[in-house]
């Protein structure tokens, strides 16, 4: 190889986190982009902006549906690779991506077919009344042409940054973001396509950012390329990094069926109002979650590559910075919210009634956001450590066993039943950053142990 990544084991973990973890949360602010500048131009239609801006809301669940399947795959592979290339094994490295770059399009297929024979059911199941179904359909129906591209820009690009090119990661996503930006007005106002034109701005910048990551990915700058004697699938490669997968498609996946859960009870108790104040929620909740996220996928190589060189120091050392800038970055955004939330909601409507609905419901939903320091850095270093076990009974123990209950449970036992649905996020959120805790505790010293 003209290129290695022995940097992982030896600059100081500091340097390190700095300069892999700035591209990636940069890239996970613009990965938003995609969805929420629609939303934004969107909500800013001149007619019926608020029913279209739900509308797509409701269309989430499936957004993030795709996205996951881009997780169990690569979400999985992309540390096993690290951790491969830390032993010195690059070789099965090149091969664990190949294999999981090969699912991943068998997977693609399906689930394009699935939507398109689906989606009107299925949108309707998500929370779809008669005044939004026709707004998701229209957008939905567009967007599943591009699964392809969703799938393996987001499951490629992981191993792009697993290799310590996380600025060539950043600018995957950054190109993708800026075609979205130029191209959504033109199609959503110039050409009046309204939903339509969101959802293929989206699809064809989704594209340009799929081509440039093969492209890098099969070229001479990659340590580990794409190769024809690669591509064919190994179970013995794809299965354990499903395995490590799970936790992230949990995440994920979850998000989708809470959204249901979620839009059914608000639809119940709010009407297309709250219904519509969700989507909003929703996207300020990805606007915290991002740099969260870019935080952990930048430690991941940090963490993975000295796991598997069997360097106890640099591990726990890592982990506690991770903590430490994670946890000041949610305490930080909390605070934010609180103060101002009417200015986090005006960015998505200016409709009146909805925006003072949204700000009152935003302070309730994201009431415990300042623990999520804590829940991404363990989850993250569990997924890093490839500690597959403990990484999915966290992400299933917040989402399944906790929210999901309580989104049925609060309006039960709170006068304001809406409300009482939003709640159910932070009550949940205290819940899981103590279940978290304490597992990690123990699994980290293990590990450290047997290292």
């Amino acid at each position: 190889m003209e290129k290695d990544n022995s940097f992982l084991g030896t600059d100081p973990v500091g340097k390190l986190l700095f300069r892999l973890a700035l591209p990636t949360i940069a890239a996970q602010l613009i990965n938003m982009l995609y969805n929420i500048v629609d939303r934004i131009y969107i909500g800013h239609m001149p007619v019926n902006g608020d029913l279209a801006l739900t509308g797509v809301g409701v269309c989430m669940p499936i957004l993030l549906f795709v996205s996951a399947f881009a997780s169990l795959i690569s979400g999985g592979g992309a540390p096993r690779a690290s951790i491969f290339m830390g032993q010195g094994d690059n070789d099965t490295a090149e091969r664990t991506m190949g294999s999981c770059f090969t699912a991943q399009l068998v997977v693609s297929l399906v689930i394009t077919g699935l939507l398109l024979a689906f989606h009107r059911p299925l949108l309707l199941a998500f929370g779809a009344s008669e005044n939004t179904i026709e707004y998701a359909v229209s957008y939905i129906r567009i967007y599943a042409l591009g699964t392809v591209f969703v799938q393996l820009t987001l499951g490629m690009n992981a191993y792009i940054t697993a290799q310590g090119f996380a600025r060539m990661g950043m600018l995957t996503v950054l190109i993708g973001a800026v075609c979205n930006i130029i191209l959504d007005p033109i199609f959503i106002f110039l050409l009046g396509m309204g939903v339509r034109g969101a959802a293929l701005a989206t699809v064809l910048s989704q594209g340009v950012s799929c081509a440039w990551v093969v492209i890098f990915l099969s070229g001479r700058k990659s340590i580990l390329r794409l190769k024809k004697d690669t591509l064919p699938i190994r179970l013995d490669l794809t299965l354990p990094c499903v395995a490590l997968g799970i936790a992230p498609f949990v995440m994920q996946g979850s998000e989708s069926v809470i959204s249901v859960c979620f839009n059914a009870s608000l639809l119940r108790y709010g009407g297309d109002v709250a219904v519509g104040a969700m989507t909003i929620l929703t996207s300020v909740m990805q606007f915290a979650m991002m740099p969260l996220q870019g935080l952990g996928q930048g430690s991941q190589p940090i963490v993975s590559y000295n796991y598997g060189a069997k360097n106890a120091v640099r591990v726990r050392s890592s982990f506690r910075l991770l903590l430490t800038v994670s946890l000041t970055y949610s305490c930080s955004l909390w605070a934010l919210i609180m103060l101002f939330p009417r200015l986090f909601a005006g960015i998505f409507t200016p409709d009146p009634t909805l925006l003072d609905f949204a700000s009152r419901a935003l302070r309730v939903y994201c009431g415990a956001m300042f623990l999520f320091g804590i829940q991404v850095a363990c989850q993250m270093t569990f997924m890093s450590l490839g500690k597959a076990a403990a990484s999915s009974a966290v992400a299933i123990m917040r989402k399944f066993v906790l929210l999901l209950p309580l989104i049925y449970l609060m309006p039960r036992l709170m006068a304001d039943q809406t409300m009482a649905v939003y709640t159910a996020e932070p009550v949940a959120d205290v819940m899981a950053v103590t279940f978290t805790s304490i597992l990690f505790f123990f699994q980290f010293k293990k590990a450290l142990r047997d290292m």
